[in-house]
C-alpha cells in the first residue's frame, strides 16, 4: 500500500519533544530534523511500504484559503525561526532515504496527500494516512487507513464514524458547522460536535441539510427548535467554512505512480549527513538495515 505521510506534523511534533539544545557541527539547531529521522525510520522499519509520499506545508500563511478567508490559522503564532530552517533539512533528508517529497505555496500537505491518495485509488491503489490529523479522516475509503502513528492505532474506512464522530465522506461539512479553533475556522455558532454529528447522521450533506431546514426542528435532537433559525442564519459561514475544511483533491501536482516508489537510501551520503548533524551511530546503523531489507 501507499503510505502517505503528513511530515509538519511529525516535525513539529519532534521540534516540542526533542532536547532544544541538540546542534550540527556548525552550531546550528536540529532537534526537529533528528526526531523526524527517527520518527520516519521507524516508521519505514515497521510499515516496509513500497511506495511512499511525504507532504510538507510551506508556508502557514500562503495557501489558497487566505485568499478565501484571511483570518484563516491567523490565530497561530509563526513557526519559531530554528523550527523553520530545519524544514528544509527535513526535506533532504527525504531525498537521501529514497523517498518522493512533495511541498507547494498555493496548497496544503493535506492537498497534496488527498491529490495523490485520490488519483492513485483511481488507478486501484490504497492508501494509508500516516498522521493524527483529523481533517485528513475526509480522505478515507474503504481498503484504505488513517494511521496514528504517536499511539499506533490504526483505523479503516468502516471505524472512522465511531472515533471522529461521522462518516469520511462527511468530514468537511462536519467541520463547517462544528468550525474548527486549530485553523481559525468559525463554522456556526451554538453547533458543536454532538449537534452536528447528529445532524450527519441524518442529512448526507451539507446541502441536503440546508434543503431540508424544515425537518431540523423535529428531530430528537437537543435544541433542535432553535437550530433551523440558527443553521438559516450562519448559512454563508457554514458554506465558507466548508471551502476552507475540504481537501483539494483536485490541486496541480505532477507525480506518476513510478515517482512514489522507494529508492533505496543512500547509506554514504547519509552517513555523512547524520555526521554534519552530531547524531551518532544509531541513525547510520538504521539507515544501513533498511538499506540491507532492499537488496
Amino acid at each position: 500500500m501507499l503510505h502517505l505521510v503528513d511530515a509538519s506534523f511529525f516535525v513539529f511534533r519532534a521540534y516540542y519533544s526533542v532536547t532544544p539544545g541538540m546542534t550540527d557541527a556548525d552550531g546550528q539547531p536540529v532537534n526537529a530534523l533528528y526526531g523526524f529521522a527517527r520518527f520516519m525510520g521507524d516508521m519505514l522499519e515497521r510499515a516496509r511500504p513500497s511506495h511512499v509520499a511525504v507532504a510538507f506545508d510551506e508556508s502557514l500563511a500562503s495557501s489558497f484559503r487566505n485568499e478565501i478567508y484571511p483570518a484563516y490559522k491567523a490565530n497561530r503564532e509563526p513557526a519559531p525561526e530554528d523550527l523553520k530552517q530545519q524544514f528544509g533539512l527535513c526535506r533532504e533528508f527525504c531525498r537521501l532515504m529514497g523517498l518522493a517529497e512533495y511541498a507547494d505555496g498555493v496548497y496544503e500537505a493535506d492537498d497534496i496527500i488527498g491529490a495523490i491518495a485520490t488519483r492513485m485509488r483511481a488507478q486501484g491503489h490504497r492508501s494509508v494516512l500516516v498522521t493524527r490529523d483529523k481533517d485528513l479522516a475526509q480522505l478515507v475509503r474503504e481498503g484504505d487507513e488513517f494511521w496514528d502513528f504517536a499511539v499506533d492505532r490504526r483505523f479503516g474506512y468502516s471505524d472512522i464514524a465511531g472515533h471522529f464522530g461521522v462518516l469520511p465522506e462527511r468530514m468537511a461539512d462536519y467541520l463547517a458547522l462544528t468550525g474548527d479553533s486549530v485553523d481559525n475556522i468559525p463554522g456556526v455558532p451554538g453547533v458543536g460536535p454532538k449537534t452536528a454529528g447528529a445532524l450527519l447522521q441524518v442529512f448526507e450533506s451539507l446541502d441536503h441539510l440546508y434543503e431540508n431546514l424544515d425537518e431540523v426542528g423535529s428531530l430528537p435532537i437537543r435544541g433542535a427548535a432553535k437550530l433551523p433559525g440558527r443553521l438559516q442564519q450562519h448559512r454563508e459561514a457554514a458554506y465558507l467554512a466548508q471551502r476552507l475544511t475540504r481537501i483539494a483533491c483536485d490541486m496541480p501536482l505532477d507525480f506518476t505512480h513510478d515517482d512514489l516508489r522507494r529508492r533505496a537510501p543512500d547509506v554514504p551520503a547519509l552517513e555523512s549527513f547524520y555526521e554534519r548533524s552530531r547524531f551518532g551511530p544509531m541513525l547510520a546503523k538504521q539507515a544501513r538495515r533498511l538499506a540491507r531489507a532492499m537488496e
